[in-house]
């Protein structure tokens, strides 16, 4: 008896849980069709998911991420390939975040991924030349990787790869 008391307490327990939940949510899952789910759910992250075009009094204008934080190319990598990793990549963290919208000056198809040789991961690239963050960078608006050893550069969409 006291096994069917708890069992039946639990339940309720959890059934009340669920009722507190946002009552709109239930319907939007069960009254949708899938593919409207899935545009509804694209279209409310894009702006988050967003990168961006920002401006810095030296660097001029440059890509950014959702966050503001600056995108950085290295002179020393070759299209399809990064020459960064160990000390390096502790400094210049991979950009990797795959699902993103991009500002009106850049498109979309010059953007993709490569694995990483050395961890594995994949890596965003632009016009086939893979992203990196700098770590000394912590908030939005700095560019302080900007032509650091001349061979750290922010992104925008005049760049030109050698």
């Amino acid at each position: 008896m006291k096994k069917g008391m708890l069992t039946l307490m639990i339940f309720s327990i959890i059934f009340a849980l669920a009722a507190c939940g946002k009552s709109t949510e239930g319907k939007t899952e069960t009254n949708q069709p899938a593919q409207a789910q899935t545009e509804q759910t694209q279209s409310e992250q894009a702006p988050a998911d967003s990168l961006q075009l920002l401006k810095d009094e030296k660097a001029g204008e440059y890509l950014a991420d959702s966050q503001g934080k600056a995108l950085y190319y290295f002179k020393n990598d070759e299209a399809g390939k990064s020459n960064c990793s160990g000390d390096c990549l502790a400094n210049w963290p991979a950009f990797t975040q795959e699902d993103f919208a991009v500002p009106e000056s850049f498109y979309k198809k010059d953007f993709d991924t490569i694995t990483r040789e050395d961890n594995g991961e994949k890596q965003v690239t632009y016009k086939g030349f893979p992203l990196y963050y700098f770590a000394k960078d912590q908030q939005e608006g700095d560019v302080n990787g900007q032509g650091v050893k001349d061979v750290w550069f922010v992104v925008n969409s005049e760049t030109e790869f050698e």
